[in-house]
């Protein structure tokens, strides 16, 4: 998983965020935050993103909790996601 943001370096806590964007681009989710933090995570090791047609992948929901595939029934909390957990395996 990476993060990156150029002005603020504190870290990144989802109480304090919302997710404005959410994508997919060459194997990676991008996730894109309020307060300008990205965060990437790949979607090898998840078995249901990573067999999944690009479509598919393509197609996500943000909620307030996290993310959403509603072709594959899949869901990925940004606490999972930041700590790491977003595979199944």
């Amino acid at each position: 998983m990476t993060t990156s943001n150029s002005s603020n370096k504190s870290g990144l806590t989802t109480l304090a965020d919302r997710a404005l964007k959410a994508w997919h681009e060459g194997g990676m989710i991008f996730i894109r935050f309020a307060s300008g933090h990205e965060v990437s995570f790949p979607t090898k090791g998840n078995p249901r993103l990573e067999s999944a047609a690009e479509e598919d992948v393509g197609r996500i929901e943000i909620s307030s909790f996290g993310l959403h595939w509603p072709t594959l029934d899949e869901d990925l909390s940004f606490e999972g996601i930041l700590a790491g957990r977003y595979g199944q395996r």
